[in-house]
Order: structure tokens, then sequence, then C-alpha cells
């Protein structure tokens, strides 16, 4: 197995890597006096202050943001160390050298496997009129089907096993293709499935959700999503990052619920949205989203289940939101989700949803207001009560100073005072 990386071969990478090859891609830069200049991509800025240097360095005047194309793919591109190391080595044809002895890696060779299971679907896609009659009857292009690599798992309990049978139940089943009865008995865990692969940063497939054809259930969730396996966490992992990005960079995105949502937006022009995987999105969804974009708007249903899906992601997200990072949320239509408005509307009037997203702070307070008499002093004093210690979780900053300001009006109290009860951030 392999270990770690020897620094020495960090130093010569970086020596042979042009840093305006890595970021020149990804940030709109100009020449200045010898050196080049842009506006900075770790936070919002009008007049550029974002420096990169010959020695191979970048600084930002305006945020302190400092380091190397290694940490740049890193802080920018959410790419974990090794995964940084391998990108800029791949650019000048090096390969990565391990050290003898130190702690283990994962079990690279299951890219292999996920990207052969992807093009084995996507096989089974054109050759299952079925398959391709749902994805038309839900508005999808055959481009826009390329575009996502979407593919169909047919019904049988074998198919994957069969046509895979070269790479060894063993590794299938730890890449999350196969399932396992109790007798032991390996089986296809995706059946009668449109298929949609999960990549990482570096558009490698990790995993696949699996969405079920209408009358092919036989007892089985709507969705299904790969298990957790060494590459896939289901809690850490959004669906459309990747493509959503390979255009180039991207300022915000627009988290959605589900695969086809993502899909029908694109096809759309909305290029940017993204869903978690069948779960409410986490801190460590934001945290790898503000990575990458220095907005996020939540999409959400404009029912009870949307709106209480909306203050969990605001819970999420309050200790997320540092400087130069905004949360926005949008409501969609009662009965509409992102797919079938955009579809039925088109895209200039979830366009104007998007312009009239409600800010974090606004929607925070609306919602905890919600039921109280602000005129009632036991209620002002409640709404204290419950909004300080959520306030608290904020990292310090004008976000935080703003709604401590809009409380301290609602409640009829002195803003400094307010401030004052908040644990140091």
């Amino acid at each position: 197995m392999a270990g770690l990386i020897p620094q020495p071969f960090v130093n010569t990478l970086l020596e042979r890597v042009d840093i305006l090859d890595v970021l020149g891609p990804r940030v709109e830069l100009k020449k200045a006096s010898g050196n080049h200049r842009g506006r900075c991509p770790f936070h919002d800025e009008n007049t550029p202050s974002f420096y990169v240097y010959p020695d191979g360095h970048y600084h930002c005047f305006g945020c302190g943001a400092h380091g190397t194309a290694l940490r740049f793919l890193m802080e920018r591109e959410g790419m974990t160390f090794p995964e940084a190391v391998e990108s800029l080595a791949s650019m000048v044809g090096l390969e990565v050298p391990r050290e003898r002895g130190s702690a283990p890696t994962v079990d690279t060779g299951l890219y292999d496997v996920l990207k052969a299971a992807s093009k084995q679907f996507k096989t089974w896609l054109r050759q299952h009129q079925v398959a391709i009659d749902y994805l038309k009857g839900r508005g999808l292009t055959g481009e826009s089907a390329r575009d996502f690599d979407i593919g169909y798992a047919p019904d049988g309990w074998s198919n994957l096993k069969d046509a895979l049978r070269a790479v060894g139940e063993p590794r299938l089943t730890a890449a999350g293709l196969l399932a396992s009865s109790e007798g032991g008995r390996t089986y296809d865990r995706f059946r009668s499935r449109i298929m949609f692969p999960i990549r990482d940063t570096r558009g490698r497939v990790i995993g696949f959700g699996g969405r079920v054809l209408e009358g092919a259930t036989d007892g089985q969730p709507k969705y299904l999503n790969s298990p957790e396996t060494e590459l896939f966490r289901k809690g850490r992992e959004v669906y459309g990052l990747f493509e959503a990005r390979r255009d180039g960079r991207i300022d915000e995105v627009v988290v959605v619920e589900g695969y086809m949502d993502v899909v029908a937006l694109a096809q759309h022009g909305i290029r940017n949205a993204v869903a978690t995987l069948g779960t409410a999105i986490g801190e460590a969804h934001f945290e790898k989203l503000y990575k990458v974009v220095g907005r996020v708007i939540c999409c959400f249903d404009g029912d009870d289940a949307g709106r209480e899906a909306a203050w969990k992601a605001v819970n999420a997200a309050f200790p997320t939101l540092s400087a130069g990072r905004r949360l926005d949320f949008v409501f969609l239509p009662d009965g509409d989700d992102p797919d079938s408005l955009i579809r039925r509307r088109g895209a200039a009037r979830f366009n104007g949803l998007l312009a009239n997203a409600v800010p974090v702070g606004r929607y925070f307070l609306d919602r905890l207001q919600a039921g109280f008499d602000l005129d009632s002093v036991d209620d002002r004093a409640t709404l204290t009560d419950l909004a300080l210690p959520r306030i608290a979780q904020l990292p310090a900053g004008e976000l935080r100073a703003s709604i401590v300001r809009e409380l301290a009006r609602l409640t009829r109290q002195d803003g400094a005072s307010l401030a004052a009860q908040l644990s140091p951030g």
C-alpha cells in the first residue's frame, strides 16, 4: 500500500510547476509590474488585491490568503493534500513517490472499478428503451445524459457482477457495487435504476446514486446511494459539484434536493446546482462548498418540510459562516421542485427566485420570532434567550454583528449589551 509523500519531492514539485498554469484557468489575472493581479477567489472584492508572484506563491492584500499552488488546490478546489500533489505531478509528468512503512492510503484501484461500472451503466442505458423513455418523459435530452454520464442498471441480480467478472467480487463489494444476502451470496446492489455517478473534485467516480424506475420498485427504496466505502462518505459529498466547475470558475452554488433537479437546471442553463445525497445539508457540506465558492443558495420546497429543512441548514451553516461567506434561501411554490418548476416556467422564472433569495440573517430572525408577541416583555426575553446561543455559533464578524443589532431592535434592548452576552468568538 502507498505511504506518505516525501517532503523533498513536494519541494521539487513546487519548483517545477508554474503557478500560473494552476491559477490561470481559475482566476482572471492580468500582468502588473512583473507580477500578475486579479480579484481574489477567496473573498468578494471589486478592486483587485490578489497577486501572483514569479517565485510561485500568491498573496491577497484584502483577506490575507497566502500560499503556493499546492495550498491553492487544497483551499480553493477542496482537494486533500495527496490529491493536490497528484494533480500537480500529473501536470509536469512526475510520478509521486511514497515512503515505505508509513500509514497506508486508500485502495486507489477502486477508482478504476467505479469507472468501469460507470461505463457499463452508460452502455446499458443505450440498450434499454425503457430507461431512455423514462428520461425523455422527464424532459432530459441526450446531451444532458451525456454531460452527466447518466446510465442504467437493468433488472436482474447479477448483471454487473457478470459484466465485471474480471474485477472480482471482493473489489466490486469494496467499491459498493455488490451487496450480500444473509447467506453470504453477493448480488448487484443497483437494479432497475437510472444511475448517476458521483464524482470527487478531480472528476473521479467515487460512488453512485440510483433512481428506481416507476413500476419497478419491488420493495426497493425510490433512491439508493452507494454505501460508505474507502472512497465514499455520503455525509460529506455533494452531487454535481465537479460538473458545475468543469467549464470554469464559479462564485456561487445552488443547493437542491435531487439528482434530477441538478440535471434539469443544467439543461436550462443553470449549471451551478448541486445536491446532497439524500441527507440534510450539514456542516461538512457547507465547509466543502465554501472552499470553492463564496455564496451558497439553499433552494427548498415552500411546504412545511422544506422550511424545516431550511431551519436545519441554518443551524448547520452558522459555524462555517466566516468573513466572505454568504448564505441565502429560496423557497419554491407549493407543489414544485426545481425540476418541475424550470420545465414548466423556464429559467427566467427560476433565476427570478434566485435574485430574490432571502439572506440567512433575515430568515433566521423571521423564523425565530414567528409566534412571539414583541409587545410582550416576556416574549421578547424568551426570543432573546432562544436567539443568543444560536448567534454565538457564528464566527465574529459583520454577519453576527448585524444579527445582534436587528435582535436588539426587535427586543428593544441595547445592542452592545446583547453582544457582550455572546461567548468570545
